[in-house]
């Protein structure tokens, strides 16, 4: 598993643009298997039936080792590509983009649809969110109620984030800690509390954190 990747976020993002009276609508959704974002597509082109054109780029996989793209009708190269182009270049993995052109009577040329897609894309991303996904572990700390304050107070103000706290006999603290940094964090808990923190390790997940 990656310890952290950017993606979008879940919910699906729409954006629209005109250019030279062609109305260009963005979709971006996130997909983790290469099924989801072909039902994706089929979908909008199923929903956009009477546009002219409905053309899509995705990157799947951990190590993108899944990439498509598709013009749909355009000339070849001036919209997949351009798609594709801009999802690489942000560096977005399991996300899937479709554009839908409705037609406006001005032929734009090679160069000004690789543009108007590329442009449709990147707005259409920023309108859908961007997410930097993180490989946390949840770390249980139970401490004394004499070491809370304390406890609480670094946490905060630490790089640390706090995930719930649980008053019961002794407190205890759920805390995330990216993957790669649980044995610094143990460490400089255990200084912090001279030792007197009970710390177990519980499950891995990711955290998104919205950019």
């Amino acid at each position: 598993m990656l310890s952290q990747y950017f993606t979008v976020r879940p919910e699906v993002g729409e954006h629209e643009i005109i250019i030279q009276k062609s109305r260009f609508i963005a979709h971006i959704k996130r997909a983790e298997t290469e099924l989801e974002a072909q039902e994706f597509i089929q979908y909008l082109k199923k929903k956009y039936w009477d546009a002219a054109h409905n053309c899509s780029a995705y990157i799947i996989g951990e190590h993108d080792h899944i990439q498509k793209a598709s013009d749909d009708g355009e000339p070849s190269g001036t919209a997949g590509v351009p798609i594709l182009e801009v999802l690489k270049k942000k560096k977005l993995k399991d996300t899937v983009v479709v554009i839908t052109r409705y037609f406006g009577g001005i032929k734009l040329g090679a160069g000004g649809l690789i543009r108007a897609y590329g442009k449709a894309t990147s707005e259409g991303i920023e309108t859908a969110g961007i997410v930097e996904r993180r490989l946390v572990q949840t770390i249980h700390v139970k401490i004394d109620y004499t070491w809370l304050g304390k406890v609480e107070k670094e946490l905060r103000e630490s790089e640390y984030i706090i995930k719930e706290i649980h008053y019961l006999d002794i407190v205890e603290v759920e805390v995330y800690v990216n993957e790669n940094q649980v044995s610094v964090f143990i460490e400089w808990l255990t200084e912090l509390t001279n030792g007197q923190a009970g710390l177990k390790k519980g499950e891995t997940t990711y955290l998104e954190v919205l950019l």
